[in-house]
């Protein structure tokens, strides 16, 4: 029987869409095995809260842990709840920020890491909802990059 020793929140996960100017994402490789959702696709980092984690602490979190990128300035982006075949649904918080072109990122966790253009997302396997959520974060931007 697992113990969950972290005290996990399996139902809320905040992910982060870390964007480069043109509208490419930051995406991870997640690893081929049994018992991880998403398995062998490509999604943003992100991950589990934990017990009384504040979602926008636990994207952060998350997104340092998996790529040695430590961001400060997230924005909210998006809140809905996502559905995986043959998983219970859970609450999915995405954030969104700029790259800054300065910090290396390194995979720490899964099988790659790179930015992936939009236009390029059909030759990846990625999950159809945050195609969705990738064009959200590129519309985002560049009404933000309009105001500048």
């Amino acid at each position: 029987m697992a113990i969950n020793t972290k005290k996990i929140q399996y139902d809320r996960v905040g992910a982060v869409m870390l964007i480069r100017k043109g509208g490419a994402t930051l995406m991870q490789l997640r690893d081929l095995k049994k018992g991880l959702r998403n398995s062998g696709m490509w999604v943003p980092p992100g991950g589990h809260a934990e017990l009384n984690e504040d979602i926008k602490t636990c994207a952060r979190r998350e997104l340092l842990e998996e790529t040695a990128y430590d961001c400060k300035n997230l924005e909210f982006l998006t809140e809905f709840e996502a559905h995986v075949k043959g998983w219970p649904s859970y609450l999915l918080t995405v954030f969104w920020a700029y790259y800054d072109g300065i910090q290396h990122l390194q995979c720490l966790e899964g099988q790659d890491l790179k930015f992936i253009n939009r236009d390029k997302a059909d030759s990846y396997k990625i999950p159809k909802y945050l195609l969705k959520v990738w064009d959200m974060v590129i519309t985002v931007s560049n009404k933000e990059d309009m105001e500048l």
